[in-house]
């Protein structure tokens, strides 16, 4: 009696794991409805000049998309062939970030301007499929977002193939169930001034310099944020040795006992992005930043001197990882 029992227990329990894996690989291919972002491609040298400097400034693109074996010119804010490439290895799987020059095989020459400003905007890939939160672009504005695309577009286009992001069973089931599309967070400004205002420096901190997608602590499963904006405290492995070290992010907030702003200067917080990476392991794009001008850093440190003081004691930003 009892075999008879296990044995249908086995096949139930089997059946089940049928069933459920099916359902999970059925939920990969959801697509969503996302209207298209009113961007315009310009061959105008302003605008052109404009989407070099935050693509390979503010935005970092260079950072991800760059080209990994120049590594040493991207710390240092040089400019590098946007070929993708870079991988990240976090518990939903292995991302590996694309070619987003204009090559039509293996980079995104044949992917319509519209789709582009789509994914970036609201989450949603060419066939309706879903992103995972990577990027902060999602309330960039028109005009920055079309700079930003008309450079690319404009970029010397270079055939690299990289493979495809790898999602592992756990990466499948919160594909299935936890991600949805992340849109803009209100009404999205077709254009922003760019001057060193407290106003400018937070859409900066948001919605291209993307200060809060490391400073805040986050999901590493669903990329959602689970702590106080700018607090600091999220673990991110090293960018050289991810199985030995780690950085924390130091707390950005001007709380007055454990917020690196408050005993910050504007002038001390300028010059030390000018100075570039200084712990080798650092996941923060130090270079392309240390490419940015002073209003636009101005801009940021007068706005994080207005957030939420929040008390988090970092103690170390660098951690070795046990074994």
């Amino acid at each position: 009696m009892l075999k008879k029992i296990l044995k249908w227990t086995g096949i139930i329990v089997l059946l089940l794991i049928i069933v459920i894996t099916i359902y999970v690989s059925s939920r990969q291919t959801r697509t969503y409805e996302a209207p298209f972002p009113q961007v315009h491609i310009s061959d105008d040298s302003t605008i052109l000049a404009k989407g070099e400097y935050l693509v390979y400034g503010p935005a970092h693109c260079a950072d991800c998309h760059g080209d990994q074996s120049k590594l040493d010119i991207i710390n240092e804010g040089g400019k590098v062939p946007l070929i993708g490439g870079y991988t990240f290895k976090i518990p939903p799987g292995e991302f590996n970030v694309p070619n987003i020059t204009p090559d039509p095989e293996t980079g995104i020459g044949n992917v319509p301007d519209s789709v582009l400003a789509r994914s970036l905007r609201y989450g949603v890939r060419r066939d309706g499929t879903v992103l995972f939160d990577f990027m902060p672009f999602h309330n960039t504005s028109d005009e920055d977002l079309s700079a930003i695309l008309s450079y690319i577009r404009h970029s010397e286009p270079v055939k690299h193939e990289v493979p495809p992001t790898q999602l592992n069973v756990l990466g499948k089931v919160v594909n299935a169930f936890m991600i949805e599309p992340v849109g803009p967070s209100g009404d999205v400004p077709e254009s922003i001034t760019a001057d060193t205002s407290v106003e400018y420096g937070k859409y900066l901190a948001h919605s291209v310099a993307n200060c809060a997608g490391c400073h805040t602590k986050r999901d590493l499963m669903t990329g959602a944020f689970i702590g106080e904006y700018f607090a600091g405290g999220f673990q991110m492995e090293s960018i050289v040795e991810p199985t030995k070290y780690a950085c924390i992010t130091p707390n950005l907030t001007p709380d007055p006992e454990t917020g690196v702003m408050a005993e910050w200067s504007e002038e001390t917080f300028i010059n030390r992005f000018k100075a570039g990476k200084r712990i080798k392991h650092s996941a923060m794009a130090w270079g392309p930043f240390k490419r940015m001008s002073d209003n636009d850093l101005k801009a940021i440190y007068r706005y994080l001197k207005t957030v939420k003081p929040v008390k988090n004691k970092v103690e170390k930003t660098l951690i070795a990882l046990e074994g």
